[in-house]
């Protein structure tokens, strides 16, 4: 059943382009994504009042999609500024300070450790795990907030996102559109993640170390954590051996955390869930011990403090997400069922379509599937265009006689390294915002090594198929 394009798709394209023309040229898009909502609106609906409301509407559902993300970063936040503000963060990071002495150190330690917790447990709650007491080492050992960040983001939501070795959610899902084992996609993926990360990760410090030199960078360092040296003043609210007993307590908590993850397989959401309360009961019990008799109140600050970092990071991500969430299952619920019947989401719709008028030869197959993978990572999920990387591959695959699963394997890694988390802005709002940057800057960071893996890595995929 052939796709039906409309005006929809179009404009769709169009308002993508200014999106992307914007954030090239550091301006804000929230004006762009607003107009982008308000014509996609207008032209289904032809009805104004629906269309006006329909921008209200999907501010609603990139919040309420967006929603357990911004807890998480409030709650991680909250407890941070009370270790701070009791001086117990100085203990906890005393062991590191002995190891990671050089920002080299702070980059690959953070990202090596990322990427294996990732692994098992998703980058979501990694980032949580590791951002609130390695950050403040890394800085110390001269490497910028904005580092940690790309470290994080480029091992967590790239690496071991995009291969998913250990839990296996992305490849079984693009090998059951495809028709084949997870195995195979899983083996044919080992050789293009080794690639994209080892280029990327690589590309990426080179970068860094670029502008360090030139002195850019440590001024974005200052910047981005004066917030949190101007809120979270010392104060001598606990003995020695009372901050010692707390520095050793709370990450025994999370390696609690850790391990009833592996036996209760908790991933995910949930696993981010767990993170996020044993959280909150940290924050409780320290609020109390460090105030003692304001500590009820105390607890109230730290939360309202922790939610107000939350909602100032992601205040100029929304307008962004309501409109690429546009680009798929959103559609539908915020302005209705305005699609033609064989539509499966505009994204997919434009992916489908793309694949459809490219003439078959194992290069041409391997390009397209590149920017298939590319184009279904816009809306910012990562996963949702993946089945479709699966579908094309097996088209394509049969078409040239060979490689499906190489050409599955890299639709899946160039889908998710573009929308899972290192490129689309409010992808990589977990990192962004434990390291206290501007979630716009890491991508304009990332974008340069991110696309130059990607293209190694597609030249790469030719030569194996």
């Amino acid at each position: 059943m052939g796709i039906e394009f409309t005006a929809l798709h179009w404009i769709y394209v169009v308002f993508i382009v200014l999106i992307i023309g914007f954030m090239v040229k550091r301006r804000d898009t929230t004006l762009i994504c607003v107009l982008g909502i308000f014509m996609l609106a207008i032209v289904a609906t032809g009805d104004l009042t629906s269309s006006i409301s329909g921008v209200f509407n999907s501010f609603i559902y990139a919040i309420t999609e967006l929603l357990s993300t911004i807890l998480i970063i409030s709650i991680i936040v909250a407890m941070s500024r009370v270790l701070m503000t009791a001086g117990i963060n100085e203990v906890m990071i005393a062991p590191f300070t002995k190891f990671i002495k050089t920002p080299a150190l702070a980059y690959w330690t953070i990202g090596l450790l990322m990427m294996l917790i990732s692994w098992f447990f998703w980058p979501s709650p990694a980032v949580a795990l590791l951002g609130a007491v390695l950050l403040p080492v890394a800085i110390r050992a001269g490497l910028p907030a904005l580092g940690v960040a790309m470290a994080m983001n480029l091992f967590g939501h790239g690496i071991a996102l995009s291969s998913d070795f250990v839990i296996q959610g992305a490849p079984k899902l693009t090998a059951d559109a495809a028709g084949i084992p997870v195995g195979e996609v899983v083996s044919a993926s080992i050789p293009l993640v080794i690639t994209m990360g080892v280029v990327t990760t690589i590309t990426a410090y080179i970068f860094l170390r670029r502008d360090m030199r030139r002195g850019t960078l440590l001024l974005n360092m200052a910047n981005d954590t004066s917030e949190n040296t101007e809120q979270a003043t010392v104060e001598n609210l606990l003995s020695v051996g009372q901050k010692r007993f707390f520095a050793l307590l709370i990450p025994i908590a999370f390696i609690v955390d850790v391990i009833a993850m592996s036996v209760f397989k908790l991933q995910g959401g949930d696993a981010t869930a767990l993170i996020g309360g044993t959280s909150v009961f940290i924050l409780l019990l320290l609020s109390v011990v460090a105030h003692k008799k304001d500590g009820l109140e105390k607890t109230t600050s730290y939360l309202i403090q922790g939610f107000q970092f939350g909602f100032k990071v992601f205040g100029p991500v929304i307008p962004i997400a309501a409109f690429f969430y546009l680009g798929d299952a959103g559609f539908t619920q915020i302005i209705g069922d305005h699609l033609p019947a064989t539509s499966h989401g505009i994204v997919n719709d434009l992916g489908v379509g793309l694949a459809a008028v490219v003439p078959l030869t194992k290069e041409i197959a391997v390009i397209t599937l590149a920017v298939v993978g590319a184009i279904t990572g816009l809306d910012g999920s990562g996963f949702s265009g993946i089945s479709l990387a699966g579908s094309v591959g097996s088209l394509f695959g049969n078409a040239i006689g060979g490689g499906t699963a190489t050409l599955t394997a890299l639709g899946q890694i160039t889908a998710i390294w573009v929308g899972g988390g290192t490129l689309i802005p409010w992808a990589l709002i977990p990192a962004a915002a434990i390291c206290n940057v501007s979630p716009f800057e890491l991508a304009r960071r990332n974008l340069l090594p991110v696309v130059i893996g990607l293209f190694i890595t597609t030249i790469v995929a030719v030569f194996l198929i």
